[in-house]
């Protein structure tokens, strides 16, 4: 059976499709069964909430846009479409460490036990698979924000929550999200959250972000409604730091003996930075 990564270089390292999420916050509340009366009456009146939804958004994204630094630990699932018509779900870790305004490090482990490395450090782009000892790097001065819109604009590849990793995350949620509704207010292992769900032009996405805590997402939900068998991905967020420690040597490469450079475009698919795909034929290796 085979499978398509997606290991952040598209973030990763949003949505970026992923999170580019919200600029309505008059929209009707997202709908749902109705809960017996007893359940109903403990809920927060949607009417507040619903005024509250952007705000809310745009609070995590102002708040990520601006801090410095951050580490935070990913666990994520993905579906790929086979040739049968079925949807099968792959699973992979991510940790990511950023370092504004050019160190980006992200360590993906797939849950066939395949692992990449993504390093950025302001000048060039590295991306290493240690299984087969290879690596490819390519010269992109600037910053986080050029890197990431190197991978959309000219590589033409989907970045799964690359825009939690800009600066200017606010400005693109903004523009890009077409409706925003407030869902409910949720708890996840035991943090009370608020549950939004968006669509942009591409993709529907679903946030579930403290309210009484520094509003970093904990869970979220992308749904590529124009791809085939409209498939998703899901991630839980762990573990973040916003005072890492930061070590000079974490955003550069230092090839390991034997290890072979590659043309960058050649690894790319390797890494797997492209988007919901349909599989060749199922009963093939993942």
């Amino acid at each position: 059976m085979k499978k398509c990564n997606w290991s952040l270089k598209h973030s990763v390292l949003c949505a970026i499709a992923l999170l580019i999420m919200v600029s309505c916050a008059q929209e009707p509340a997202a709908t749902r069964p109705q809960p017996p009366a007893a359940v109903s009456s403990a809920t927060m009146p949607v009417a507040e909430t619903e005024r509250d939804a952007k705000k809310i958004l745009m609070s995590m994204a102002g708040f990520l846009a601006k801090s410095p630094r951050f580490s935070v630990n990913l666990s994520s699932s993905y579906e790929v479409l086979q040739e049968s018509g079925q949807k099968i779900e792959f699973g992979e870790s991510r940790r990511i460490i950023v370092s504004r305004p050019n160190g980006l490090r992200v360590e993906v482990a797939h849950s066939d036990g395949e692992k990449h490395l993504v390093l950025y450090d302001g000048k060039e782009i590295t991306t290493f698979s240690p299984t087969q000892n290879v690596y490819a790097q390519v010269s992109k001065p600037g910053g986080i924000d050029e890197a990431v819109t190197y991978f959309l604009k000219d590589l033409h590849m989907r970045l799964p929550l690359a825009a939690l990793l800009l600066s200017r995350l606010p400005t693109e949620l903004e523009r890009r999200t077409q409706t925003l509704d407030y869902v409910e207010k949720d708890v996840i292992h035991g943090t009370p959250v608020h549950h939004l769900a968006g669509r942009t032009e591409t993709v529907d996405y679903q946030v579930w972000i403290p309210a009484d805590a520094q509003p970093l997402p904990l869970r979220m939900v992308l749904t590529y409604k124009n791809a085939e068998g409209q498939p998703s991905f899901r991630a839980q967020f762990f573990d973040w730091n916003l005072a890492p420690e930061i070590q000079h040597n974490q955003f550069t490469f230092t090839p390991p003996e034997g290890a072979r450079k590659i043309a960058f475009l050649a690894q790319l698919p390797q890494i797997g930075l492209e988007g919901p795909a349909k599989t060749e034929q199922s009963g093939g290796q993942k």
